[in-house]
């Protein structure tokens, strides 16, 4: 939730006497300055944060979520999920979850990305460290918590509508692509492949978007970092937000420093029994006892993440009028193409790859 203090608009007018109606008997109660009133930052969805600056100086967040159904009755949840297992969410104030708003604490302004961008920039390995073993051990907080059964699950019907997304949205829409019946049979190859290494892992709560953009830098006192967004999360395989950590949307990191953080998280996560037993209940899963088994499914189960957001930056472009996240869609090719070029199990997607971004597979590629 970035500061940018754009004046706010509303979509209608019946949008904007709920709101007024919704924070009146706020203003007193929390020394809220009504006029100070500025979008903070928007995401890929209709929901939407302003900034609302106090009396005592200080400012709270307001999160403006008009979509049918909104998200504010599972971001009351997850939030306090995610709090009782000690992890730094926004302390929630007030919340209308029939109309979508919902008022609570303000981590701040400077962003994991932000941060994590410019220790890029200067060289400064150690802060990137610091920051991404904060992360790390908050992540491990929220899997070893035991929380999340009533979660949704992700399972395979949940894989395989994220990765429909590609089809329709990516192959279809963006490229103007029909698959023959040959191209259909690597696509249901790939599908089953993915799906079953997901299916394979032990089930954690999960973020479900544990990215850079979703975590803001705190003092350590507070709790770092300030986790934001997590109002999707369900209850799925143990790799995936370690994974959406490392091969992020936004920002890319060299292959060293990745397996570097891998391995303490996954060194952290044996020491947590997070890894558990296997499926008999008897030995520990295999995942606990070999790394390499463990990136393994971490490289397949983001391959699967990272299919899906390529389906959701093209529709975001074609549907709802986002162009600028195509920006992006570069990384994910390359993201998608490193991985299936690794695995002959791949080697159906890797076919399909090559008949949208030949170029890609012809003149390499890099992720910085």
């Amino acid at each position: 939730m970035t500061a940018s203090a754009s004046p706010v608009t509303w979509p209608d007018a019946q949008r904007a006497e709920h709101f007024q109606q919704w924070l009146a008997p706020l203003v007193a109660r929390h020394a809220l300055l009504p006029q100070t009133l500025a979008a903070a930052s928007a995401d890929a969805s209709s929901r939407r944060y302003l900034r609302i600056q106090t009396a005592a100086g200080t400012s709270l967040i307001v999160m403006d979520d008009p979509a049918t159904p909104n998200q504010v009755t599972p971001f009351v949840a997850v939030g306090g999920m995610m709090a009782a297992s000690q992890l730094h969410v926004p302390a929630l104030l007030a919340h209308d979850a029939a109309r979508g708003f919902a008022l609570m604490e303000d981590l701040g302004t400077t962003s994991y990305l932000e941060a994590l961008r410019r220790a890029q920039q200067d060289n400064d390995l150690p802060t990137a460290q610091a920051l991404m073993r904060d992360a790390t051990t908050a992540l491990l907080r929220w899997q070893a918590s035991g929380a999340g059964a009533a979660l949704p699950r992700f399972d395979e019907a949940f894989v395989r509508r994220e990765l429909q997304i590609f089809v329709d949205w990516c192959v279809q829409a963006h490229h103007g692509r029909q698959w023959t019946p040959k191209q259909q049979d690597y696509w249901d190859r790939t599908v089953k492949a993915l799906a079953a290494n997901i299916a394979a892992q032990p089930a954690v709560p999960m973020h479900r978007d544990y990215m850079v953009r979703n975590l803001m830098v705190c003092d350590a006192a507070a709790g770092n970092p300030g986790v934001l967004d997590f109002q999707d999360a369900v209850l799925g395989p143990v790799t995936y937000d370690m994974g959406s950590l490392l091969r992020d949307a936004f920002l890319s990191w060299d292959e060293p420093e990745e397996i570097d953080w891998a391995v303490r998280y996954w060194e952290g996560a044996r020491r947590e029994g997070i890894f558990g037993l296997d499926p008999n209940g008897e030995d520990p899963h295999e995942m606990a006892l070999d790394f390499g088994l463990f990136w393994r499914a971490l490289e397949w189960t983001v391959l699967q993440r990272h299919l899906k957001i390529l389906g959701l930056f093209c529709r975001l472009k074609l549907r709802d009028g986002k162009p600028h996240y195509a920006d992006d869609l570069p990384r994910f090719y390359a993201y998608v193409i490193k991985t299936a070029t690794r695995y002959v199990e791949l080697s159906p997607l890797l076919r399909l790859m090559e008949d949208l971004q030949p170029q890609l597979l012809q003149t390499g590629f890099s992720l910085r």
